[in-house]
């Protein structure tokens, strides 16, 4: 695969401050609201491979003190060359490296023991993991769907994801049980995040319906 140059790398936000600070507060609403589908509004023309709202997310979460892994789809793509070009991060190639982890859809997941989970006093410099998936959809009636409680959330929250491993929840269980240490995450779409900080627990609705017959 030829390089991308400079000239065919295409733009970041049209205007950096405001659309980067845009971003950013859609970001930090789908880590304070987890399991709540976000919009990601933006102008910046993202890579042709991976989501763009994951991309525009990176686009303002990066800068020239983070490093990044990318899986295999992404990182032989213009992704690469876009967001260090634009945020000035170092790209590694082992992903327990990382601050930050963007997996392609139909890449492989790192096993989120993997990744970087900070420590108990600086649990800060944990990685976040920005996920694309193929659909994520809030009906709380389908089967399989996950029923999220813990912090931020009145209640519970309801979401169906489709493109994780069909191990995703009990790794998410044993993230969730090395708190205060752990892997952020962040699911994306074309169009939209969700996030899943640490805090948040998963059940899935069969699981909380046995239960309530037992």
């Amino acid at each position: 695969m030829n390089s991308p140059t400079l000239a065919s790398l295409g733009a970041g936000f049209s205007n950096e401050a405001f659309g980067s600070q845009a971003v950013f507060r859609a970001v930090l609403q789908a880590l304070s609201h987890p399991g709540r589908r976000v919009a990601v509004a933006h102008d910046a023309p993202t890579p042709t491979a991976g989501h763009a709202a994951s991309a525009a997310a990176l686009l303002a979460l990066l800068d020239s003190d983070c490093t990044l892994w990318l899986s295999p789809r992404l990182a032989a793509s213009d992704a690469a060359a876009w967001l260090r070009f634009h945020t000035g991060c170092t790209l590694v190639s082992n992903a327990g490296d990382a601050r930050f982890v963007w997996v392609g859809e139909g890449d492989a997941l790192p096993p989120l023991s993997s990744l970087g989970q900070g420590t108990d006093i600086y649990p800060d410099q944990s990685a976040t993991c920005v996920v694309d998936v193929a659909r994520m959809d809030d009906a709380a009636d389908n089967a399989g769907a996950w029923r999220l409680t813990g912090p931020g959330i009145q209640h519970h929250a309801t979401l169906k994801v489709a493109g994780l491993p069909d191990d995703f929840e009990q790794q998410w269980s044993a993230n969730h049980g090395t708190f205060p240490r752990g892997v952020d995450v962040l699911l994306g779409t074309p169009t939209h995040i969700v996030g899943m900080p640490r805090t948040t627990r998963i059940s899935t609705h069969t699981a909380v319906l046995h239960g309530a017959k037992a």
